[in-house]
């Protein structure tokens, strides 16, 4: 038999490790598409709009030692809380490490893919070439199809979305209102008080507002040691460690969670309540009505506004696909085993279509592991595929909010547990990489 030939899209943070585990595993014809002329993804910062990239002043909300892929620690000079600038580097120093670039093709984007009766993968290039693989790997991110919000009215100001936001300067002594408190509206809030005139955050539902750090130590290696208790514990330990933090969210302006903490996805920010209890971001309800410039929130209160930004999020897009063949788009739920395998496409495998509440690198790295064991046949895939994928879907229905947002929400360590459990012993590491000979 011929070896297998796989195509992976996206060299971003997913699409670098795929990659990677597809050579170390000894997959050696595999190609790499990636529209951008370098690794990195939405970490590539550009001052313009173009792909969707992190904000001049974006730090990672994950902590650097619980952000590192497997085998390639980020370096130890780096802080808690890297830069863009510094994840960039990490990602490009990685793809050098392990000798990825000879398997890229920059500047190419994938317009058309099509599955054919044999279960390969026919791929069409924007430069109007093609190829057919065996397995087709997609780790295109899901951050680049911006999800605009139902206004109730005509905005006469100037209206944007997170996706376009790259620094403050354009907000100088504007009045603001961002729309969402998740990481990027928290930011985004954040980042224009500083030069903005009034700044607001409507917030339609409670949110967790977690601050980076507790104790000395970065947040989430504080609930890494909490994984261990039991379930009755372990919110004990988050309702009391919160508290501590923060105090209550009443004193800030904020409506009081009404669920668990791990029931959402969290914000961390540790200026945002500085900059509430400052003056200099205020909070607002939902929006009840919107007319000309004036926004009415559903508590009655009126203010008159410069720029409405909506940080509401994405959708999962594949453009490349048939929207009859696999649209998540507006999807409520999407079932795949363990995130990545679709019951009705064997030779198809999604790396990095999760939000962890964490970082999404590692497990991406453990994601694209197991998936290149599968390709080399040292994992079989389960006979109950089906029931197996339908039960991820109800796990993700059981255990968060419903909402686009959680649509595709996996809890951190769980997840990683599970993925580690597949892994076989069997697996060829870095250090026992096979002879890659190209056909």
């Amino acid at each position: 038999m011929n070896p297998p030939s796989a195509c992976v899209i996206g060299a971003g943070c997913s699409g670098i490790t795929t990659l990677k585990n597809l050579l170390q595993a000894g997959v050696a014809d595999v190609i790499c598409y990636e529209q951008n002329d370098q690794v990195g993804g939405n970490w590539i910062y550009s001052p313009k709009v173009s792909h969707s990239s992190v904000c001049e002043t974006t730090h990672i909300i994950s902590s650097k030692k619980l952000s590192e892929y497997m085998d390639y620690p980020m370096p130890d000079d780096y802080p808690d809380y890297p830069s863009h600038e510094q994840v960039l580097a990490y990602f490009q120093s990685y793809a050098n490490h392990f000798g990825l670039h000879d398997y890229i093709q920059f500047n190419t984007t994938v317009v058309k893919v099509e599955k054919r009766a044999d279960e390969t993968w026919y791929v069409e290039l924007a430069d109007g070439t093609s190829r057919t693989f065996d397995y087709l790997f997609v780790a295109n991110g899901h951050h680049s199809v911006p999800r605009h919000p139902d206004l109730p009215g005509d905005f006469v100001g100037e209206y944007l979305h997170a996706h376009e936001y790259k620094h403050n300067k354009p907000f100088h002594d504007k009045k603001v209102l961002v729309i969402g408190s998740g990481n990027s509206g928290c930011d985004c809030a954040v980042e224009i008080s500083r030069v903005a005139e009034q700044v607001d955050i409507s917030m339609r539902r409670p949110q967790y507002i977690i601050p980076k750090f507790f104790l000395g130590r970065p947040t989430d290696t504080f609930n890494k040691a909490l994984q261990w208790l039991p379930g009755f514990l372990k919110k004990i330990a988050h309702k009391v460690s919160l508290r501590i933090q923060v105090g209550r969210y009443q004193d800030y302006g904020l409506e009081e969670p009404d669920y668990d903490l791990t029931r959402s996805h969290p914000t961390l920010n540790s200026e945002l309540l500085y900059k509430i209890r400052h003056g200099k971001v205020h909070p607002r309800k939902g929006i009840k009505s919107i007319k000309g410039t004036e926004v009415t929130f559903r508590d009655g209160h009126s203010e008159s506004y410069d720029v409405l930004l909506a940080a509401t999020g994405y959708k999962i897009a594949l453009p490349f696909f048939n929207d009859d063949f696999i649209n998540y788009e507006e999807a409520d739920r999407i079932p795949l085993y363990l995130r990545m395998f679709h019951p009705d496409h064997p030779t198809l495998v999604f790396i990095g279509l999760f939000q962890p509440q964490g970082a999404i690198w590692p497990l991406s790295d453990y994601q694209a592991k197991l998936a290149a064991n599968y390709v080399m046949g040292r994992w079989a895939m389960p006979g109950n595929l089906r029931e197996l994928a339908e039960q991820d879907a109800d796990y993700i229905q059981r255990e968060f909010i419903k909402s686009k947002r959680h649509t595709i929400e996996v809890h951190y360590h769980p997840f990683l547990r599970k993925l580690k459990k597949e892994i076989p012993d069997h697996a060829p590491q870095w250090e026992e990489r096979p002879t890659l000979t190209t056909t």
